[in-house]
């Protein structure tokens, strides 16, 4: 009897991990599987399967390297391997238990993702070269199998497109909620994504679980349909700790959506924090921060505190701190996790209603605009008058608060003078009135210092700003001075 030699672990040292093939198998006939088969659609600890040619390669979903979680395809795991080329061929998979932090390599044309915890894994080798020809029918799975007519409507694949956006579920794993009401937390959300239509062109989630420290236990690109989802958040395992929520919705803000972990551009970001009771640490800061990266968070709170428990909350009224606004939209409560089925429907509503997003990045609401008004004896009192009227019209446009456009303006001679900061007002009635103000100077005209000086003085402070910078130069006519190098050097310090 021949084995097969396994490399199943590798930290420092590679383990080796003999697996005899099973009496009988030298002229056994392989399964004829599709691209899309997943290890978790074969249910024996080994077989000889056989993985068609053409597969498409930037379509497989494999978890993994060397060892992979089941969900993912057998034939692309078995090419990232270099088992088989994209023409095909015989694979021998192996079951293997399930474990934690399957990495992520680029191998063979194909980029493995990240998974932090699956309940079953796989490896596979080469099958057997002499065992070429296949009988029966494709293993059924959850895509069809190339050059065959698609069973599922293209509205169903492709998801829900009236629902475009990227969600990332904070759930609580705290002692607060227990293993009990964890897992009737974890079957809501379920139920949630199914009814949002997540697709390709769908909405996307992913889910992070807040307990003593954050974990983000599946990415937005690690699964593109409701059923994979479905799987990953059953197996999500109970964490315990503290209720840190506050911790756990920054770290979401900061290190979820990215374009790494499949954060899509010009989709609004979404978290929906889970909240059975309240949070043991601060959640405003962590509202201003999501805010300022352009989250939307909702907060579904479960089974407020009662009278004799309020001693213990650091703020009472942590819902309307923590969300994009306290308007009611973003906040949503539910008395237990008993009977939440009704629930589903209005949240999902609220998910998907777009217009409703207002702390999404635009144009409007994500820019520092500073402008760099002539105020040399050429303009003249009227037409500088009129500098300010046009100054004004542009920058009522913009969406100005402290988590939004931010506004600066600076007059400019041969000296120059800042009018205000971009932290010296926060609201639209104030930079306008300020505007309307400004007292024009006189003298001559120096542009190239007063670009050097308001990159330095106003731009500089602001270096760590999530907002884009934009100078705008208002100014009459031909500059005393050499304006090419401080434009040049302006342009270098925005990159």
């Amino acid at each position: 009897m021949s084995a097969a030699w396994i490399p199943v672990l590798c930290l420092g040292v590679c383990l080796l991990l003999l697996l005899p093939e099973p009496a009988g198998s030298e002229g056994a006939v392989p399964i004829a599987i599709t691209c899309f088969t997943r290890g978790l659609d074969i249910r024996k600890e080994k077989a000889d399967v056989l993985c068609p040619g053409g597969c498409p390669l930037e379509e497989f979903s494999v978890f993994g390297n060397i060892v992979y979680a089941s969900v993912s395809s057998i034939c692309g795991a078995a090419i990232h391997r270099g088992v088989i080329s994209n023409s095909g061929g015989p694979v021998r998979i192996y079951s293997l238990p399930g474990r934690e932090n399957y990495s992520s390599v680029v191998a063979n044309g194909i980029q493995s993702q990240t998974l932090s915890r699956w309940s079953a894994s796989f490896t596979v080798t080469k099958g057997k070269s002499g065992t070429q020809e296949a009988t029966g029918q494709a293993v059924s799975t959850a895509r069809p199998a190339i050059g065959k007519r698609l069973k599922k409507t293209p509205e169903k694949k492709t998801g829900n497109k009236d629902c475009k956006a990227d969600i990332a579920f904070l759930i609580d794993g705290s002692f607060n909620i227990g293993q009990r009401r964890f897992n009737l937390q974890k079957n809501f959300v379920g139920k949630v994504a199914l009814m949002l239509g997540i697709g390709t062109e769908g909405p996307h989630v992913g889910l992070v679980q807040a307990s003593e420290h954050p974990k983000i236990e599946f990415y937005l690109k690690n699964f593109t349909s409701a059923k994979d989802v479905l799987f990953a958040i059953k197996e999500v395992g109970f964490r315990g700790g503290n209720s840190n929520t506050g911790k756990a919705l920054k770290h979401t803000a900061q290190k979820f959506f990215t374009a790494d972990t499949g954060a899509r551009k010009g989709i609004p970001k979404v978290v929906v924090v889970f909240i059975d009771g309240w949070p043991s640490d601060d959640i405003e800061e962590a509202g201003i921060v999501a805010r300022e990266f352009g989250v939307n968070v909702f907060i579904v709170s479960v089974a407020k505190p009662i009278p004799e428990e309020l001693g213990m909350v650091q703020d009472v009224a942590f819902v309307d701190k923590a969300v994009c606004r306290s308007n009611g939209f973003f906040s949503y409560h539910m008395p237990n996790w008993f009977g939440t089925t009704k629930y589903v429907k209005p949240l999902v509503q609220k998910l998907c209603t777009h217009e409703q997003m207002v702390c999404s990045k635009t144009c409007y609401n994500s820019v520092n605009i500073a402008f760099l008004i002539d105020g040399s004896s050429s303009v003249g009192e009227s037409n500088f008058r009129l500098m300010l009227e046009f100054v004004s019209n542009i920058a009522k446009i913009f969406e100005i608060s402290d988590i939004g456009a931010k506004i600066a303006a600076v007059q400019f001679t041969y000296d120059q003078r800042t009018e205000f900061s971009f932290t010296d007002y926060s609201t639209k009635e104030n930079v306008l009135a300020v505007i309307r103000n400004i007292r024009y100077m006189s003298g001559g005209t120096a542009t190239g210092d007063a670009i050097s000086f308001t990159v330095r003085n106003v731009f500089g402070p602001m270096r760590d700003s999530p907002n884009k910078n934009f100078l705008v130069i208002v100014t009459d006519g031909q500059s005393y001075d050499d304006v090419r190098g401080p434009a040049a050097a302006a342009h270098d310090a925005a990159k």
